[in-house]
């Protein structure tokens, strides 16, 4: 029983839905031939419109990316920079540290070496 009223309302409403699609289907012819040359180029406008904003987004997200990987970039290459000053730092700090340390090993050596050659004062101590 209710598939029945289903069906009849559902029967009932298609005459209105074709008539409603035949409206809209006129209306869209009269436009068409009210408007023939100037569809086209309102077609075509709105088409390179939407191209030109879809390029403007890429291009700008593409600037946007590019900008932040110079400024990642140059922040490295300073890092770098201030890096390669320290290790020159620490290099000359360790020639000199070297340098001191051969020097005092030297005379250390030095006087142990004066040390041995003198046997006589050794033994006057003695």
């Amino acid at each position: 029983m209710a598939f029945r009223k289903t069906r009849d309302i559902a029967e009932h409403d298609q005459p209105m839905e074709t008539d409603v699609e035949g409206e809209i289907r006129e209306f869209v012819r009269r436009d068409v031939v009210i408007n023939p040359g100037r569809q086209p180029d309102n077609e075509s406008q709105l088409v390179a419109n939407d191209i030109n904003s879809v390029l403007q987004r890429a291009t700008a997200t593409s600037v946007q990316e590019i900008d932040k990987l110079i400024t990642e970039l140059q922040a490295v290459r300073d890092m770098l920079h201030r890096e390669a000053a320290r290790v020159q730092r620490e290099i000359v700090q360790y020639s000199t540290l070297t340098q001191a340390a051969l020097q005092s090993t030297k005379t250390i050596a030095e006087s142990l070496e004066q040390w041995r050659t003198a046997p006589d004062l050794r033994t006057a101590f003695d």
